[in-house]
């Protein structure tokens, strides 16, 4: 091992180079912390933006839901105008079906579609069983008209043999007075003994007796022939109305227009067999047509007959009223009958044509009202959803009046507001809704 002097140490300085002129100021690393702390910074307010709009979110709603698939109406001040419009058919008021009176074979006059006259006959039922009857009956009011004719000859005859009685008691009774006053003055005279006058007395009190007799049995014939003969009159009188109901149905058997008309549907071909009551052809009155509507449950309460509508036809509009509404709802309508006001209708009208109706129920003026919507079934009224921005806030309000295309607002709304009218179902009753692309 060599050990160095320590007196050599300046020689071997000077032979051995140092790392000073190696060394240099490096001041790169000082802006890249800038830099980094300036990225940091960035995405910072970044991260914080993203928070931000993610709370927005967030506090605009609880659900998010397209804008395409709910309708949003817009609060409005004016008339609500509660009306009913509606299609209807048009049907015969009047449209009676003949029936058979009695069963028989047909004989038909007319055809279906046939004009017709009142009074014209359309068919003949022949009905032997009826005619036969008719016949049996007329004789048993003869036979009953001559026992009545035979009682009143009776009563007379009876009348008048008490009459002759009574007239016969009464000269008797003359008779007797005449010689009881006779006696008595021979009596007096002393021309005739007491017993003379004491016969011609007994004699009057005889014919008292006979002619208080007499007069009783006048009068007991007199109304026994009464009772008699008016009994006779009244089985003939009973006798007469079988009679004459058996020739109403026999004049029945010819089926005859009861009006102006049309002959409808002919129920039993020619020259068959019929039934008793069994339907042969209907008759329709042309002059007298109706309109047959449709109309929602939720609107039957308003209706009541004799309320004012209009029908349009040919392009003209024709006054009616309400005539007829039906008491029962069939798959959640109502039927109800408009006729023709003051008899004018448009000409030309036939059976089942389609024509439209307009019932107007009522006007109020000057009220907050919206776009009708499934959102007044669905919560009763009570609820909407009012959009505010892009969110749907739900609020309780108030509805009253409503017609088809339009809902009062009576509380909880005001002009200007926009609520949710359609679509409110899938909210689930959420308190506020996020509506997207609104």
């Amino acid at each position: 091992m060599t050990r160095t002097n320590p007196t050599d140490a300046p020689a071997l300085r000077g032979r051995i180079r140092d790392t000073a002129g190696q060394d240099h100021i490096n001041t790169t690393p000082a802006r890249r912390n800038r830099r980094t702390w300036a990225l940091a910074v960035i995405a910072t307010a970044i991260v914080v933006a993203l928070i931000g709009w993610v709370a927005t979110r967030w506090l605009g709603g609880t659900h998010s839901f397209d804008a395409t698939r709910v309708r949003i109406a817009q609060v409005t001040r004016g008339d609500l105008v509660r009306d009913l419009s509606a299609d209807g058919k048009v049907i015969a008021a009047n449209s009676p079906t003949l029936y058979a009176i009695a069963a028989g074979t047909v004989h038909l006059s007319i055809v279906a579609g046939d004009k017709v006259t009142q009074g014209q006959a359309l068919a003949t039922i022949d009905s032997p069983e009826l005619r036969s009857k008719l016949v049996q009956e007329e004789s048993t009011l003869a036979s009953f008209e001559a026992a009545a004719n035979r009682a009143q000859l009776d009563a007379q005859i009876a009348r008048a043999n008490a009459q002759r009685a009574l007239d016969q008691a009464t000269v008797e009774r003359t008779a007797a007075q005449r010689d009881l006053e006779r006696y008595q003055r021979a009596f007096d005279g002393g021309a005739v003994p007491k017993n003379d006058l004491n016969r011609a007395q007994d004699m009057l009190k005889k014919a008292d007796i006979g002619l208080t007799a007499a007069q009783r049995d006048f009068q007991l014939q007199n109304a026994g022939a009464g009772l008699d003969a008016r009994n006779k009159q009244l089985q003939a009188q009973r006798q007469r109305a079988v009679v004459i109901e058996a020739k109403r149905q026999v004049n029945l058997l010819t089926l005859r227009a009861p009006f102006d008309g049309q002959v409808g549907q002919v129920q039993v071909p020619q020259g068959t067999q019929v039934i008793a009551n069994g339907p042969v052809l209907s008759v329709v009155d042309l002059s007298k047509f109706e309109v047959e509507m449709k109309v929602p449950e939720s609107f039957a309460r308003d209706l009541g007959i004799g309320m004012p509508a209009q029908i349009s036809a040919n392009n003209a509009t024709f006054p009616a009223e309400i005539a007829a509404v039906s008491p029962e709802v069939v798959n959640g309508e109502v039927t109800a009958r408009v006729r023709f006001a003051n008899g004018k209708q448009p000409p030309g009208l036939r059976q089942n044509q389609r024509l439209s109706v307009r019932i107007v129920m009522d006007t109020r003026k000057n009220v907050l009202m919206v776009e009708r919507g499934p959102f007044l079934e669905q919560d009763g009224g009570n609820v909407a959803y009012v959009v505010d921005g892009s969110s749907a806030v739900r609020r309780p309000i108030h509805t009253g009046a409503s017609s088809l295309s339009s809902v009062e607002i009576t509380s909880g709304l005001n002009v200007g507001d926009r609520i949710v009218v359609s679509g409110t179902d899938q909210f689930d009753n959420a308190a506020r809704v996020r509506i997207s692309g609104n």
